[in-house]
């Protein structure tokens, strides 16, 4: 490894590292406040600052500063009876294994360095590089391609299988060291639930790697990038792994391993200080992880619709529409800026699913997971294969059709990006009305009576 590439990888690690830190923690903010305006109740309002007599509470933001410092200063206490070393080890475990995945997550296209060096100082205006194929390699000067993933490793998604799975041993030490029922309970809840619905989280892939041909991330992206998303190509897939993803982040409503009405806080009820933080940070963790990964398996990774290395190219079959070269760094920046706006997109999403949903009964959870996504995976996988063979094998006017509904489905991507970010900018550029609703028929017909009589309580 060349000091080049050694400095390349450190910063990919901070890119990644750095945006999974600063999102859980936007994250935990926004679960409270969207949670509240949902939900129709009072957010986040009670941590404030006084400035020059009067309170801020800059839209909630402190109630997470609150929480950092309440983590690092509060009693780091421990069982009498606890394991020790298992004890301590678990909260590490279970946010280690969440941070490896990062390794493997492409966040963006191969930057071709021997273009910056053909072409600067005037990289930004100069010409753009091959749509297709391997960057250029100049051994006599050095310049190698860089790949925007930590660890670009042929195994690809088998890695996030093998790393995936070993968050269940961190719950389950976390509950059997702790010396607590209920927190035995809740491992035992866990490593079920994480069992169970990894079986789901995986077949529902093999569908995908299937029409992809590959296991490399990055692969997979490519190919969606040339063809079509893979939520159009594999929807029943898209909806399989986002709940699979959902529960084994032990998220509502499969937050059953840790449910305070039974549990009390389940396996990390005897945890305090920062080491309950860990477990609460790695499950914000894990809703970005998670939704990485199904961004770039289904949603295109950093590919945005007739967006590729070379430029803009908007085609439907051979019928070219737009073509326009984009200098290389351009192209670059916006798929990063691309993939990462999607991640956030999705996190918004898992928000939504959290506040909006009760809670399974845990029989209900288990038959969910081994009775109906199991099953629609498997039926997947079949379905899969027949329409594969078969469109593999009906000829180059079926190709040529199939090549132009890829592109109509670029199409309509791009219409829906564009109708959804006008629709957010003019909704953040309007001003908000406080309106107040009346529930029920009674209170209406209290409003329409002149309101109610408050008489004076008696002792």
């Amino acid at each position: 490894m060349t000091l080049m590439q050694l400095v390349w990888t450190l910063v990919k690690i901070l890119i990644m590292v750095g945006f999974l830190l600063n999102l859980a923690g936007v994250l935990t903010w926004a679960d409270r406040r969207q949670s509240a305006m949902i939900q129709h109740r009072i957010g986040p309002n009670r941590a404030s600052v006084t400035l020059f007599g009067r309170e801020f509470r800059i839209l909630g933001l402190l109630h997470t500063a609150a929480d950092g410092i309440k983590f690092f200063t509060k009693e780091d206490f421990m069982p009498v009876r606890a394991d020790r070393l298992l004890f301590a080890l678990a909260p590490i475990l279970s946010m280690g294994a969440v941070f490896t995945l990062l390794a493997v997550v492409p966040f963006g296209d191969t930057i071709c360095p021997h273009q910056f060096a053909l072409h600067f100082p005037n990289v930004f205006v100069g010409p753009a590089v091959q749509r297709n194929g391997l960057c250029a390699i100049d051994l006599k000067s050095g310049y190698y391609p860089i790949d925007l993933t930590v660890a670009p490793l042929s195994v690809g998604v088998l890695y996030v299988f093998a790393m995936a799975g070993q968050g269940i041993i961190g719950a389950a030490i976390a509950g059997w060291s702790s010396d607590n029922k209920f927190s035995l309970m809740g491992a035992l809840r866990a490593a079920s639930q994480m069992v169970s619905y990894e079986v789901t989280l995986g077949l529902s892939l093999i569908g995908a790697m299937m029409i992809y041909g590959t296991v490399r991330l990055d692969d997979m992206v490519r190919w969606q990038s040339e063809n079509a998303w893979g939520i159009f190509v594999q929807p029943l897939a898209f909806f399989l792994f986002f709940a699979a993803s959902v529960a084994e982040n032990k998220r509502i409503p499969f937050d059953l391993p840790e449910a305070e009405s039974e549990l009390v806080s389940g396996y990390f009820t005897e945890y305090a200080g920062m080491k309950f933080g860990m477990f609460y940070f790695a499950e914000y963790a894990e809703i970005v992880t998670g939704s990485m990964l199904l961004v770039t398996i289904f949603l295109g990774g950093w590919a945005l619709p007739f967006f590729h290395r070379d430029g803009i190219t908007i085609a439907f079959g051979r019928l070219q529409v737009v073509r326009a070269l984009v200098p290389h760094v351009w192209m670059i920046v916006l798929g990063v800026l691309a993939f990462f706006a999607k991640v956030v997109v999705v996190c918004w999403i898992q928000c939504f699913v959290r506040w909006s949903l009760p809670r399974f009964r845990y029989d209900q959870l288990m038959k969910l997971g081994w009775r109906v996504l199991l099953p629609a995976s498997l039926a997947n996988i079949l379905v899969t294969g027949v329409v594969w063979l078969a469109l593999d094998n009906a000829g180059p006017a079926v190709s040529d059709a199939l090549s132009i509904l890829a592109d109509v489905t670029q199409a309509f991507v791009a219409l829906a990006m564009t109708y959804f970010v006008a629709r957010a900018v003019i909704g953040l550029l309007t001003p908000v009305r406080h309106e107040r609703t009346l529930l029920g028929s009674s209170a209406d017909a209290a409003a329409k009576s002149g309101g109610t009589k408050t008489e004076p309580m008696q002792a």
